[in-house]
Parts: structure tokens; C-alpha cells; sequence
């Protein structure tokens, strides 16, 4: 009976692995190997061995600014993102009565689009007629024109002010694994004479740890891809300011005609996306029991 299991999972199991090897794995495959060649479009691939990740790091000043970029976003995500996210959750697990029409208004800025969400920014923030700096003007400073996208002191927290804030997934996640976890441990806790508080921060919150990994996980590589608001807004300027390695693979390949570089600096991100998943299944050791 086991063996015919084994064969019916096997035979389920394989268009998703045949779909996995043509689609992910050879083009994984291709990418590690073009790495080490300069290569450009209308031109066979020339080996030439470790110089690309030679170059990478030692005489490049854009991709260790947009690896620092990265660096910063990841950690704002998986920190500041995850921790918003959370205590919308607890917030609306105490089913207010306001609760449902918040969790759907929170909602909004992840089912729209990334085009959407870039061109309403690009509106809000536009130094002419834009509603931030409108209502500068009204309360005084009539000549105020700040171009939020395109000054250096203000670009990167611009950007990041995109998305950073609306953590619906999260909420939504976090609320899911609220709702699995029985209210008779709670009740206890309150007979017993905790406080709301007490009870989130030495029964919920330690309860979620494992949901938490896991969004911690989904944000945190969110911005390892992050490319579609961050080039409707200033395409990685001004200069290389807020530019991220999703960005400079997109500029090395397809505006310089630089394959093999930017596959050497698409190795490096993959394994960097590696080693933080690594890293935060172990952090908060995401699977085992909650004990």
C-alpha cells in the first residue's frame, strides 16, 4: 500500500518537477555558468574565469552601493515592516468594532498594482502639485517646492516610504495563525488574573514565533526582487542613491549589454537571498515546536 502511494505521489509530483527543472533549474544552471564570461547580446559567451566577481568586489563602487541598499531594505522589512504588521494584528484581533472595515481599508495598497501604487507616490510627492508639498505651502511657506524622488537628502526614504508601511500580508498571515490558537489559553490567562498585555507579550506573541519567521522570510526576500516601484519613481537615482541590486542587474544587462557581469551579480544575490532564509529559519527556528 506504501510502495502504491509512492507512485501515485511520484506521478503527481512530476509536471511540477519536470516544470521545475525546464523553467528554474537550467536557467540556474545558465546563469552560473555565463557568470564567468563576458558576454553581450550578439556575442557567443567568452570564459574568462573569476574576473567578473574580481571586478565585483573590489573595483565597483555601484554594485557595493546597491548591495548597502539592499542591505538596508531587507532589514527595514524584515524588522520594521513584520513588527507593523504585527501589531495591527494583535489590534484587530480584539475585534473592535471598527475592525473588519480596517483590515479591508489596510488592505488597498496590496491588491492595487506597483504601477498604481508608483504613480500615486510620483503624484503625492511631485514638487509642483503634489499633496505633501500643497499642504507645506498652505500652512506658510508659500515658495516650498521640495522634489522628494530626486533630492539626495530625501530620495531613499521616499522610496522606501512606498511600501514599507503597508504590511496587510502580514496582518492577514498573522491573524490566520491568531485565530488557530485556542481561546481557552487566553481565558485561563485571564482568570487568572493577566492583563491584556501580559497575555500578548508571555502568550501570543511567543506563540507566533514560527508565523513570524515565516513573514519575517517572505518580507525580508520581497526586497530582493523589489524593482517595479523603485524604477516608476527614480530608476535607481538620483545617481546610484537608491539603486538596488535588482536594479543594477536590470541597468548592467539590458542598458550596458553587459550579460556575464550582471549574471555574476545575479550569483551573488541568489546567494545572498540563500543565506538570509538560512539565517532566519535558524533565528527563529522556524518548524519546531513552540517550547
Amino acid at each position: 500500500m506504501v510502495r502504491k502511494n509512492r507512485g501515485y505521489i511520484t506521478l503527481f509530483l512530476l509536471p511540477t518537477l519536470i516544470l521545475f527543472i525546464v523553467v528554474y533549474a537550467v536557467s540556474l544552471v545558465i546563469l552560473l555558468g555565463t557568470s564567468f564570461t563576458e558576454w553581450s547580446a550578439g556575442q557567443k559567451p567568452i570564459f574568462i574565469g573569476l574576473a567578473n566577481y574580481i571586478e565585483l568586489f573590489t573595483d565597483d563602487s555601484n554594485f557595493r552601493k546597491s548591495f548597502l541598499n539592499t542591505v538596508i531594505w531587507v532589514f527595514l522589512q524584515s524588522t520594521v515592516h513584520v513588527a507593523i504588521g504585527t501589531v495591527f494584528a494583535i489590534i484587530l484581533n480584539l475585534k473592535e468594532f471598527y475592525w473588519k472595515f480596517a483590515r479591508t481599508v489596510y488592505m488597498f495598497p496590496n491588491i492595487i498594482s506597483s504601477a498604481a501604487v508608483g504613480m500615486l507616490f510620483l503624484c503625492l510627492l511631485n514638487p509642483d502639485f503634489g499633496a505633501v508639498n500643497s499642504i507645506v505651502r498652505l500652512f506658510g511657506n508659500a515658495d516650498y517646492a521640495q522634489n522628494w524622488f530626486m533630492d539626495y537628502a530625501t530620495a531613499f526614504l521616499s522610496v522606501t516610504m512606498t511600501w514599507l508601511p503597508y504590511a496587510a500580508v502580514v496582518t492577514i498571515l498573522i491573524l490566520a495563525e491568531i485565530a488557530a490558537i485556542p481561546e481557552s489559553l487566553f481565558e485561563s490567562a485571564r482568570i487568572d488574573g493577566a492583563s491584556e498585555m501580559k497575555i500578548n507579550l508571555y502568550i501570543l506573541i511567543p506563540m507566533l514565533r514560527n508565523i513570524i519567521g515565516t513573514c519575517v522570510i517572505l518580507a525580508g526576500t520581497s526586497m530582493l526582487q523589489k524593482m517595479d516601484i523603485i524604477l516608476m519613481t527614480t530608476g535607481g537615482g538620483p545617481g546610484n542613491e537608491t539603486m538596488n541590486l535588482p536594479i543594477y542587474i536590470y541597468k548592467t544587462a539590458l542598458m550596458d549589454n553587459n550579460f556575464g557581469y550582471s549574471n555574476s551579480v545575479g550569483v551573488f544575490l541568489i546567494g545572498f537571498g540563500l543565506i538570509f532564509v538560512l539565517l532566519c529559519r535558524n533565528l527563529f527556528r522556524i518548524g519546531s515546536s513552540h517550547n
